[in-house]
């Protein structure tokens, strides 16, 4: 059997059941990138609806790079050909499934199966972290890849060698199914706030049901969120409304990562205003990015620039919502109106930054908000044997274990709960690859759990789980059942040629710490001592705040104690989760002076030592924190939250020496009295800050309220203006603001300045 006729018996499947078929060409890279032409136009796909993703130059189609996946979102093709061949890249696969129509084929160029698990490309290069090289990857991930290429229906795997002899097929895909009985067309709702005729362009009742919600848009004060995978007609939905309410006389506001993932927005939107004879200029050449009816418009522009709410809209639509960092999405809550359209299980972009971080702002906020969630397919038919195939080999659907299975576990300290689980049953576990590759339903609790905790988790994250040999899960479990997890990376212990490239300069993957500390802060001595990195830690949700992170940082701490110098972490820093870090023996030794762009909080370095070396690695940074502090929070750090400032420098495990002379303390003592010489000489106040802050116990311990402490970040460290500072913290006046100043300057005069300035303090009563 040929590959042109097995490729036409796959399409001619996909086209009377809706679905899509997978087809997988094995062998040389030369041969499959010609059998995979073949195939397509033996399968009657126009070429100029095959998008080609890979690295190969020459192909007949259009060709999207690897490294710009990002770009298939929200787009939809009649066929797909992911080249394989230079790197097997997870993410890439995951954003190309999505993005093949309903009767459309995605074909695999591979090596031959049988070996490529054991091949080494460029992605594999990736996991390579230094020390380690390539050699010591191991080839996991594609193992089970092949295994369920091989097993899934609705693919067809070929083996096409060379190309020098007859390819020799070895699964047809076919799946010969029952004929489906078409759905019934969903009903238009009763009273409808919308025009009927927008309901009745509505493919399932789920589009129904979110276009209705998104009625809500007309009016101010309402934030609708529609959830979906892909393929369920969010945006198509969030199109029509946005059409409706552009007939209604509202302006209309879209945006997303790029215009190419909102162009069916657009295309639904400009159906509705054609439909309605409003949509103002020639339908065929009116700017794709600007829909203008007679009163209202539907107009696109780039995230950032969107944020800014140009030309004041009565809604917001975010498409993609997922893929934009959480400080941006933040900046939409200002619009009077606002729907956020994301994707369930697809980690697109900034994955889980929108389900694990924003929605809790979303709904702390003004807003009464509504959900959606569709189900149904659109763009290819429920049970779409590609689609299971997807989540299972990428576990995009991977979860924790429910909720009864964990729930036993009793609070940390509480004897009374007799009829909960102790906590000494829990199981403190290391999972090693051939672990996880045993048992799916421990793998689909690993992985679900560090998927439903943290925003950055994608598919790239299940090869380094399995693949990458300076990666390492250590876990509790209850029951059989994991409830709380850490994903390590080992660091360090780097040659001195490595060290001094890496003080040059030059990167070193997967070493973000010895990176930071030597590059940045200048230390080549910082990549010589042995550490692991807390990549992601996450707790089951049912059994949160019982103490179980903090249980199994310490079990991991116990266990490595003769094993690294250090144990570290690098995360976006929020005062919640720099309290949590400090709990734990974490130090505070560097913050980022540039926002990360997933969650779009500047990132924290911290470090828990365990030996002798790593308490020397520590101590060196905590001191030159503290030295430079100051003058970061002045500059790069002028906008950090105060909050997340108090918690940094309470978790540092160093304290500056105040080095002032007696005029500053005279200074100081005079700020007591009213705040006005503070600009004078802001210097000697804000040392004071700081030490008092790297000093300070809990704040409930200490001699100043929290107001107070902002007040001091505020002003002292980060030189707002009178007028902000006494806006944000609200003081009635400029006035007020500088007295407060110097109400909260008198308690830190009295700690640190010595019976000599306490008398000058009493002089000044």
């Amino acid at each position: 059997m040929s590959v042109d006729r097995v490729a036409s018996a796959l399409r001619a499947e996909a086209r009377a059941t809706d679905e899509r078929r997978l087809l997988v060409l094995a062998g040389g890279e030369t041969a499959t990138r010609a059998a995979a032409e073949r195939a397509l136009d033996a399968a009657d796909i126009d070429w100029r609806d095959v998008t080609y993703l890979g690295d190969a130059e020459g192909m007949p189609w259009e060709r999207v790079p690897p490294a710009r996946a990002g770009d298939l979102l929200g787009t939809t093709h009649g066929a797909l050909v992911v080249d394989c061949h230079d790197a097997c890249r997870p993410n890439a696969l995951g954003r190309a499934v999505g993005a093949v129509d309903g009767g459309g084929l995605l074909v695999l160029c591979t090596p031959a199966l049988d070996s490529w698990p054991e091949r080494r490309d460029a992605f594999d290069e990736s996991l390579a972290v230094p020390p380690f090289e390539v050699g010591d990857v191991a080839g996991n991930f594609r193992r089970r890849l092949v295994a369920l290429l091989r097993a899934h229906p609705g693919i067809a795997v070929v083996d096409v060698g060379d190309g020098s002899v007859e390819p020799t097929v070895e699964r047809d895909g076919l799946t010969e199914p029952a004929p489906r009985r078409p759905p019934d067309p969903p009903a238009v709702p009763d009273d409808p706030g919308f025009p009927a005729a927008v309901y009745e362009r509505c493919r399932t009742d789920d589009q129904v049901t979110a276009v209705e919600a998104l009625e809500a848009l007309g009016d101010p004060g309402d934030a609708v969120v529609v959830e979906a995978d892909r393929g369920r007609g969010k945006s198509s939905a969030a199109g029509l409304a946005a059409g409706a309410l552009a007939l209604a006389g509202r302006d209309v506001l879209v945006t997303a990562p790029q215009y190419r993932g909102a162009a069916e927005v657009f295309a639904r939107a400009r159906e509705v205003l054609v439909d309605a004879d409003a949509l103002a200029g020639d339908p065929d050449e009116s700017d794709p990015t600007l829909l203008e009816a007679a009163r209202g418009r539907v107009r696109f522009e780039k995230p950032t620039a969107a944020a800014e709410l140009p030309g004041d809209p009565d809604a917001v639509v975010v498409d993609e919502a997922a893929a934009l960092p959480v400080r941006l999405l933040e900046r939409f809550l200002d619009a009077p109106a606002a729907a956020f359209a994301t994707t369930v299980h697809g980690y697109e972009g900034a994955g889980r930054g929108f389900s694990v971080r924003f929605r809790d702002r979303l709904d702390d906020g003004d807003f009464e908000v509504a959900d959606v969630s569709m189900t149904d397919p659109i763009r290819y038919a429920a049970g779409d044997p590609v689609e299971v195939w997807a989540f299972r080999a990428l576990l995009l659907d991977a979860g924790p274990a429910v909720d009864s299975l964990v729930d036993g576990v009793a609070l940390a300290g509480d004897p009374t709960d007799e009829s909960a689980t102790a906590l000494d049953s829990l199981d403190y576990r290391a999972f090693g690859p051939a672990d996880l590759l045993a048992d799916e339903h421990l793998l689909r609790e690993v992985f679900g759990l560090l998927v439903a905790a943290h925003y950055r988790t994608e598919p790239n994250d299940l090869a380094r789980l399995l693949d990458a040999p300076n990666v390492t899960v250590r876990a509790l479990t209850h029951e059989g059942h994991v409830v709380s997890v850490a994903l390590l990376a080992r660091e360090g212990a780097l040659p001195a040629d490595l060290r001094a490239h890496m003080y040059e300069g030059g990167r070193v993957r997967g070493n973000m710490i010895p990176d930071v500390l030597t590059s940045q802060l200048r230390d080549e001595r910082a990549g010589i001592p042995e550490g692991l990195r807390v990549l992601r830690i996450a707790t089951h949700h049912a059994v949160r705040s019982r103490g179980l992170g903090s249980r199994l940082l310490s079990a991991i701490r116990e266990e490595v104690a003769d094993d690294v110098d250090w144990l570290g972490t690098g995360y976006g820093a929020t005062p919640e989760l720099l309290q949590f870090w400090r709990a734990n023996g974490f130090s505070t030794v560097h913050l980022s002076t540039t926002r990360n762009d997933a969650s779009g909080e500047y990132s924290a370095v911290m470090l828990a030592p365990t030996s002798d070396a790593g308490r020397e690695l520590a101590e060196r940074h905590s001191r030159w924190f503290v030295d430079r502090v100051a003058a970061m929070l002045s500059d790069p750090l002028d906008d950090v939250d105060p909050d997340v400032v108090r918690a940094a420098l309470r978790s540092v495990d160093a304290t500056p020496e105040l080095g002032l002379s007696e005029w500053e303390w005279r200074l100081l003592a005079g700020m007591t009295g009213g705040a006005g010489i503070f600009d004078t000489s802001p210097r000697p106040l804000r040392r004071l800050t700081v030490r008092y802050l790297t000093e300070a116990g809990p704040p409930d311990d200490e001699p100043l309220t929290s107001r107070q402490e902002r007040l001091l970040v505020r002003k002292a460290l980060q030189g707002h203006p009178w007028g902000a500072v006494a806006a944000e913290l609200n003081f009635h006046s400029h006035g007020q603001c500088m007295r407060a100043l110097g109400e909260a300057t008198r308690p830190l005069v009295s700690r640190f300045g010595g019976p000599k300035v306490g008398a000058e303090l009493e002089r000044l009563k």
